[in-house]
């Protein structure tokens, strides 16, 4: 397992920072390449690992996905994927990568199972740690889907490509 150190010789706090402008950029780049966050219509599939794109009813593009975690507008905190008994084992392998670095490198927001929101806000908060999972796990951007009750599931890209 890499240690913070290797990749980053200066605190978790900009480590984090930069992580969140790499994930910015990524997805900028998913945007561009592949029209992500203008398509009408997104479903994702938790048992295929997909996430899909549509427009005009017609499937556009396919990405493979992992889960990284989710926030609860309730409960006013991120909660990681691999903590949540209720998703599917095999899109928790990052999202256990990155416990495995958070307890390697004494992150605990990283290895603890729930990060309390202490800044208001939710959104920030929520892609700051999928930021740090993109980064660690080299993932090619993420996607946001909002959940009813105000908060959200983090969806790391693995791979994209357009539908055939």
């Amino acid at each position: 397992m890499l240690e913070l150190g290797a990749i980053y010789p200066g605190s978790y706090a900009a480590w984090r920072e930069e992580a969140l402008e790499q994930l910015n950029a990524k997805n900028d780049r998913l945007q561009k390449d592949f029209g992500l966050g203008s398509w009408a219509r997104y479903d994702y599939d938790l048992t295929t690992g997909r996430l899909l794109f549509s427009g005009e009813g017609v499937v556009k593009v396919i990405a493979e996905i992992q889960i990284a975690g989710s926030t609860s507008a309730k409960a006013r905190n991120w909660l990681w994927a691999w903590a949540n008994s209720n998703l599917p084992g095999d899109l928790l392998s990052d999202a256990k990568l990155v416990r495995s670095f958070g307890e390697s490198n004494k992150i605990d927001e990283l290895a603890q199972s729930y990060v309390i929101d202490t800044d208001n806000d939710l959104e920030a908060l929520g892609w700051d740690l999928t930021g740090a999972m993109v980064r660690i796990c080299n993932a090619l951007g993420a996607y946001r889907s909002p959940r009813g009750e105000g908060g959200g599931l983090y969806l790391s890209i693995k791979s994209i490509d357009w539908a055939s």
